[in-house]
This record gives C-alpha cells, sequence and structure tokens, in this order.
C-alpha cells in the first residue's frame, strides 16, 4: 500500500518508523510519503491560512497550496470522464463532520493500494479543496468520535495504525486479528497471563483446565457482558 500524506507538521509522523508500522515500511508492505503543505506555497511568509468570508473567529486553511500538493500527489486524470476515478486512490480529510471511523471502515481501506490523508488544521479546509480533490479522486471526509481535535494529524495518526495492521503480513500472528474488540462487532474478553495468582488476585479457573470448548464459551459470554456493559449500542 502506498499512503502519502499533506501536512504543516510533516514532524508529527516520524512515530510512523517504529514498532510494526515501522517494520512493515522496511519490508515494502508499506510506502510512506509525508508532505509539508508549506512546500506548496509561494509567499514569503509561506502561509497556509486567512480570515473566513463571511466572517467568524479563527483562520480557514486555502485552497491554492491544497491544490498545488495535490497535483504534485495525483497521477493525471484519464480524458474519458468515466474512467475518471477507476482506479484512482482514496484522499481521506479528517474531519468532525465526517462519517464515523470503525474497525469496519479500517478493513475496507486495507485493500485500497493508494491512501491520501489530508491534515486539516484551525477551523478547517476552504470547502472548495473537497470539491476539486472529489474530481481527481474519491474523497472521504472521516471522523474519529463526538469531539474536536486541533488538527487531523492525531485523527491520521490513529487511521494509519488501524488500517495499516490489517494489510497482510503487517501483524505477525493474524489470527490476533481475529480475536479483538470490533473484529466481530463485540468488545474484547479479558486477556490472562503469568503467575496464576497476582497480589491476590487469581486468574479464573476455566482458563486453566485446558477445556478449549469452555474456554471459548466463557470468552464468548465476557465479551457478550462487556459490551452489554460498555458499549450496549453494538448489540443493537
Amino acid at each position: 500500500m502506498r499512503i502519502d500524506i499533506v501536512t504543516i507538521f510533516p514532524e508529527f509522523f516520524s512515530a510512523l518508523d517504529v514498532s510494526l508500522l515501522g517494520k512493515a515500511r522496511e519490508s515494502g508492505l508499506i510506502e510512506l510519503a509525508v508532505h509539508d503543505l508549506r512546500d506548496f506555497t509561494h509567499d514569503r511568509h509561506r502561509s497556509v491560512d486567512d480570515t473566513p468570508y463571511g466572517g467568524g473567529a479563527g483562520m480557514v486553511m486555502k485552497p491554492e497550496p491544497w491544490g498545488y500538493a495535490l497535483d504534485s500527489i495525483l497521477d493525471p486524470l484519464p480524458e474519458e470522464r468515466e474512467a475518471r476515478l477507476e482506479g484512482c486512490p482514496t484522499i481521506i480529510f479528517p474531519s468532525p463532520a465526517g462519517e464515523l471511523f470503525t474497525q469496519a471502515m479500517a478493513q475496507e481501506l486495507s485493500a485500497e493500494p493508494h491512501l491520501i490523508f489530508g491534515c486539516g488544521r484551525y477551523e478547517g479546509i476552504d470547502e472548495r479543496v473537497f470539491e476539486y480533490a472529489a474530481s481527481r479522486a474519491r474523497v472521504r471526509l472521516v471522523s474519529m468520535g463526538d469531539y474536536v481535535l486541533n488538527g487531523g494529524e492525531v485523527a491520521t495518526m490513529a487511521m494509519i495504525e488501524a488500517i495499516g495492521r490489517l494489510i497482510p503480513g503487517v501483524v505477525g500472528n493474524p489470527q490476533s486479528l481475529v480475536e479483538e474488540s470490533h473484529s466481530d462487532g463485540l468488545l474484547e474478553y479479558p486477556s490472562y497471563t503469568k503467575p496464576a495468582e497476582w497480589r491476590g488476585l487469581e486468574v479464573p479457573p476455566v482458563l486453566l483446565n485446558g477445556n478449549h470448548g469452555a474456554i471459548a464459551a466463557w470468552r464468548h459470554e465476557q465479551q457478550l457482558e462487556r459490551t452489554r456493559r460498555i458499549r450496549p449500542d453494538l448489540l443493537s
């Protein structure tokens, strides 16, 4: 998978050099490029924002740098209009006004050959950037939840982590992806390791008896109980 990130804080993504995603980059499973939006400005102050039309608080990211940045990443479009979006990358703009990011979306996006993340800041990005991007690629505005962050970088990091680990070969034991929260629509069951007794707290006896059928049934019941208690909305 190829991943491009457009941001005014390229140093933020140095964390992607470590852990499993860092190894995935070294092995060629993930190709990552980070682009500084300020490199696509044409004034001496390298300005990427301006005051909003219609008034209001804060600043809005200007369309010009975004247009140049996207042009530098995207391939030229074919002349046939109906073929324009076929095989094009998906551009994801983190936004509290977007669709909710879920494990199902992560699974869907992990099959894409090319993802582009556009990290907004301030009061957001000029709406025309989304309209222009949609003429060149598939565009999705995606929200991490019902809250607001200072910018799109944290959300982009979270999405890349969630998507990247689902790419075949990134996680050493694929079975671990099956037995985790949200993989089957439920929260994950509790996990334990040695010692069997720690500071007066004991591992549930069912996990120690070697009866795999009983263990599977206990784990499923724990998933249901935890989901009912913490995320009852998932059961509906």
